[in-house]
């Protein structure tokens, strides 16, 4: 089982892919899937033969670019967290000193990058959770959270997706990651700093063996998660898949192609492992089109 952020794009993926991949040391295009060149509905016609995702790797993560229309857009209620550690830079011999260094050098080069043509969240600098740090949102709408990371803490990958719970997800961290947890496999729990009242101030979890953060928002919020920012989850077709995909719905008008949202209105995609063979076969898009969660069977 694998599970990828997407990231929906209003035909701009391979800009914004192109874009990721400049901005990164190690930032890489891995695959691009196009349109159909035929048969597409009409409100897609105007997509024929052009890139449908495209995916991208930043520092062995993988992400994908959905190139669609402007029906949503990311926000910030699902971030990328990037871990900017000392203990990744220099080499050996290289004291602390140095290795910080190396790093705050680092981070400033991606922040300079990702803030143009974007804007400020949380201006570059000293924080009491780090002594550099930035949120900034980049110029496709993609909100990324640069820190500089303490060089004795535990190991965590260079980028992790976080979540933010506010509005009507307000202090439903700790619920929602439980949830997760229980229902993927190869999940567990990290670190879990909470407020005085129970809400989570901060925690990390592996979903299918990958980092995800999440928090409940300090301040009130008026967004929440949207179709902006999925996970797409790769299932074993049959029982496995099925189960997934009963456990995720929770609202059945968003199902549709794979796609569902859960209780907590994050948007997931419930894929079979072996998508790309089926989507292979003659007439696989307009059956795919047709379906809310996706009968292997029938294609």
């Amino acid at each position: 089982m694998r599970i990828i952020p997407n990231i929906w794009c209003d035909g701009t993926a391979l800009e914004a892919a192109e874009f990721y991949a400049g901005i990164f040391r190690e930032g890489a295009i891995t695959k691009i899937v196009t349109y159909p060149e035929e048969g597409l509905p009409d409100f897609q016609a105007n997509m024929a033969g052009r890139p449908l995702t495209v995916d991208v790797e930043i520092h062995g993560r993988p992400l994908t670019l959905i190139n669609a229309g402007p029906e949503f857009r990311p926000n910030h209620s699902i971030s990328f967290l990037l871990n900017f550690d000392p203990a990744a830079f220099g080499d050996d011999g290289d004291d602390v000193a140095k290795r910080t260094d190396l790093a705050r050098e680092y981070l400033d080069e991606v922040h300079d990058a990702l803030i143009d043509g974007g804007e400020s969240m949380m201006e570059l600098g000293e924080y009491p959770h780090s002594p550099r740090y930035a949120w900034i949102r980049d110029r496709y709408g993609v909100t990324w959270q640069l820190m500089l990371t303490d060089p004795s803490g535990e190991d965590r990958p260079f980028l992790t997706p976080s979540f933010m719970f506010g509005g009507p997800n307000q202090d439903k961290a700790r619920e929602a990651t439980d949830s997760w947890i229980s229902l993927i496999d190869a999940s567990a729990r990290g670190a879990l700093v909470e407020y005085d009242h129970g809400a989570v101030m901060f925690t990390d979890l592996r979903l299918a063996g990958e980092w995800f953060a999440a928090m409940d928002s300090a301040v009130p919020q008026d967004t929440t998660f949207n179709e902006g920012i999925s996970l797409l989850v790769e299932a074993a077709p049959g029982e496995e898949l099925d189960r997934l995909w009963n456990a995720l719905s929770s609202d059945p008008a968003a199902e549709q192609c794979g796609w569902c949202k859960d209780r907590f209105g994050l948007s997931w995609q419930v894929v079979p492992e072996n998508m790309d063979e089926l989507m292979a076969r003659p007439g696989a898009y307009g059956k795919l089109m047709g379906m809310k969660k996706i009968e292997v069977e029938e294609f």
